[in-house]
């Protein structure tokens, strides 16, 4: 009896509640979400590198703009031979001009031609920097008429004013003898120069 009695004052163990019972373990990250992970991070790398090469070829492009736009193409007279200082016309740029005006007199010029037309010398003046020849009179009288003709068409004339000397402006030539040089006086006479021939 009195084991009894001590079996049955042991309370009996009560089953676990609702709130007792353990839930369920947190599922592990499936597959999907690291998939996902690894896509972004594999497109964030591809917009990267064509951010970079983007970058490349526009830092190139404008430099070689830049180059192109601080090289101007030379200019027409950066393709002729340089003249000598003072000069400042050669070959068909300098008819019609004054031979002492544009700097193809003393130094570059000498005479090549000449001949006496009475008492007065006519010259034909070279320069073969400029490739022009003009006419030039001395001693001569006021009046007297200077002409200088070249390639056939080509002619410049001049006349004796207060001095006794003058000379015309320039014609182009291609050589030293080419032009040919007149004069026709007040007081009568006339006469031309010889190509290659000199008087003195």
């Amino acid at each position: 009896t009195t084991y009894l009695n001590a079996a049955s004052a042991t309370p009996p163990i009560a089953p676990a509640g609702p709130g007792d019972t353990p839930g369920p373990a947190a599922p592990a990250e499936g597959e999907g979400g690291a998939n996902r992970r690894r896509a972004t991070m594999f497109l964030a790398g591809v917009v990267g590198a064509l951010v970079v090469i983007a970058a490349a070829v526009l830092f190139f492009d404008m430099g070689g703009d830049e180059e192109k736009s601080s090289s101007p193409p030379p200019s027409p007279t950066a393709k002729k031979k340089a003249l000598p200082s003072g000069v400042m016309c050669s070959g068909k740029e300098c008819s019609g001009k004054d031979p002492e005006t544009m700097g193809c007199g003393g130094q570059y010029a000498k005479s090549v031609s000449s001949a006496w037309v009475g008492r007065s010398l006519v010259e034909v003046r070279y320069s073969k920097v400029c490739k022009a020849s003009w006419g030039r009179i001395t001693s001569a009288a006021r009046g007297d008429a200077l002409t200088i003709s070249a390639g056939g068409d080509q002619s410049e004339k001049d006349a004796v004013e207060a001095t006794n000397d003058a000379y015309t402006p320039m014609v182009s030539v291609r050589d030293a003898d080419e032009a040919k040089a007149c004069a026709k006086l007040t007081g009568g006479g006339s006469g031309c120069t010889t190509p290659g021939k000199t008087v003195r």
